[in-house]
């Protein structure tokens, strides 16, 4: 059996990032250890998450300084399960979240897009009941 356990995601700095995920949506830090002068294991997690979590890692190159907040290429970058997407757009409203596209009712449930402090973005989906 294999499974993903984490998604890499670029940064600027471990600390605002962390302040952003963890603040402002809400995430959990699960672990958070320093593994040199510089570098830290830094892993987070949507609350309630079982799954796959976020490993934050601090871009050190020029060429992976270019990627932080465009991981994708302006396309969403990560799909986020939600079982209240009402609760979850007035957090983030209230929060000072982008929201790049307001909630709407799609075919396969209710979805809004935002962005993360960086710019990447995020689809935030309440799947249809069956999904």
């Amino acid at each position: 059996m294999q499974t993903i356990a984490h998604i890499t995601l670029l940064i600027n700095d471990y600390d605002e990032a962390l302040e952003f995920f963890c603040s402002k949506l809400g995430f959990i830090v699960l672990e958070d250890k320093l593994m040199s002068d510089t570098k830290r294991w830094v892993v987070i997690a949507p609350p309630g998450s079982t799954g796959t979590s976020i490993l934050l890692t601090k871009a050190t190159t020029e060429s992976q300084r270019n990627l932080v907040g465009n991981q994708s290429d302006e396309r969403v970058f990560l799909f986020l399960y939600t079982d209240d997407i009402a609760r979850d757009y007035k957090q983030l409203t209230q929060n000072g979240v982008l929201i790049i596209e307001e909630p709407e009712v799609k075919p396969h449930g209710k979805v809004l897009i935002f962005a993360d402090l960086y710019g990447n973005h995020y689809d935030l989906i309440q799947p249809n009941t069956g999904h």
